[in-house]
């Protein structure tokens, strides 16, 4: 029987396969593809600009959503949740930067095993099950977890164009083990928030570069004769507010330096007193502050679901969104943009879209939460994922019986 002929039963079969019972492990074309993309830094309204014709008609042709990211709303311990299906609090990358008790400092260069096996990705759960996983840049995927690494994976590099990640993408379908699971990633639409602003002209054409690549996905998909079976689920992992040298607030000015340990700050700080300091530190900060609030552990509020793992710091504080929490010796020093506020803050809402032949066509999703992506990718992929935070309900009225 020819190759042709093999694919074009796959597509029938996998039109008519439900979601919950996809093709059999053992036929490989009939499997369903599974492509998670996140575009870092992309507020969900970015979609009404009239930039990203691609993302738009996927979304008319598909479910779309405004999505809560979780708290901190910062790059890694987003981008953990949305393939893990938990809280940063319980898969463990709690910042983008934090202190583990054992591990020590971690930073977003860290690439050893050991700071992400709190939780699973599902790119582990896809392998465990038989299937084949590439991830094309994704935070974590750089690193063997739980004993397991993706098949295909590459390191981190901000200089590859959009267009190269999608073509080495696309390179990995054509191999001889492609891909059922792949992941993509592109960061320039963050970069240039946090340097001009959400609003700006520069941010707006950064999207439409992205909308390009991911157009060019597309196109490469269909003249693989894939298309007819990828579903894709296209997120971001937090929005982006305008900052402001104005609109800092300075630790320096509410604790003496030399009585704090800053290990992050930004729209949210992450401090550690220095030993013997503790209750000066407490008395200082602990408290509403103009234009922020500092919280112990033990005290964050429940909402948040931040404070039981042992990598929060002893103090965490939070600035009033398009606030910047700062010290002197870093000051804040040109307008820009900046994310980790509060997660239910409308401008740190995320991007969320889903379309392919499991899903309906023009469903608005209501109540999303970024735990709930990884449970629906088990689902697109029928396997069972672990059992996580999310809600398999938030999702499910996109999807076809």
């Amino acid at each position: 029987m020819s190759r042709v002929l093999l694919v074009c039963i796959a597509l029938v079969l996998s039109a008519c396969a439900t979601v919950g019972a996809p093709a059999p492990v053992e036929s490989r074309e009939n499997r369903p593809l599974t492509i998670l993309i996140s575009i870092d830094g992309f507020h969900s309204d970015y979609l009404a600009w009239g930039a990203t014709p691609t993302l738009s008609a996927l979304a008319a042709n598909g479910a779309s959503g405004a999505m809560r990211p979780s708290f901190p709303s910062v790059t890694f311990p987003n981008h953990y949740t949305l393939v893990t299906g938990l809280h940063p609090d319980h898969h463990g990358i709690v910042g983008n930067a934090f202190i583990d008790p054992v591990l020590g400092r971690f930073s977003m260069a860290r690439k050893e095993t050991g700071w992400w096996d709190q939780a699973e990705p599902i790119w582990v759960t896809a392998e465990r099950a038989g299937l084949t996983a590439g991830t094309m840049f994704w935070p974590g995927s750089e690193t063997e977890i739980r004993g397991v690494r993706p098949t295909h994976w590459a390191p981190f590099d901000q200089t590859l164009t959009g267009d190269a990640r999608v073509d080495r993408l696309l390179q990995w379908m054509d191999g001889s083990s492609p891909p059922d699971l792949a992941t993509l990633y592109f960061d320039i639409v963050d970069t240039a928030g946090h340097g001009n602003g959400p609003d700006a002209e520069a941010t707006m054409v950064a999207a439409a570069a992205v909308d390009a690549s991911i157009s060019r996905l597309l196109r490469g998909l269909e003249a693989r004769g894939l298309a007819g079976r990828a579903n894709l689920v296209i997120v971001s992992d937090h929005g982006m507010a305008p900052t402001a040298p104005e609109r800092a607030i300075y630790l320096d000015d509410l604790i003496e330096a030399s009585a704090l340990q800053v290990i992050y700050a930004g729209a949210v700080a992450y401090l550690e007193p220095v030993p013997g300091r503790e209750a000066e530190v407490e008395a200082a900060l602990v408290r509403r502050h103009p234009h922020a609030e500092c919280w112990t552990r033990a005290t964050i509020p429940a909402r948040f679901v931040l404070g039981s793992n042992p990598r929060v710091p002893s103090i965490v504080c939070l600035a009033d969104t398009g606030w910047l929490l700062a010290t002197r010796a870093r000051p804040v020093t040109r307008s820009g943009g900046a994310h980790g506020y509060d997660n239910a803050a409308p401008a740190m809402s995320a991007l969320f879209i889903a379309h392919g032949p499991a899903f309906r066509q023009g469903v608005r999703l209501d109540s999303l939460d970024s735990v709930d992506v990884q449970p629906l990718l088990g689902r697109l992929l029928g396997i069972a994922v672990p059992a996580g935070d999310g809600q398999a309900a938030d999702t499910l009225p996109a999807m076809i019986p």
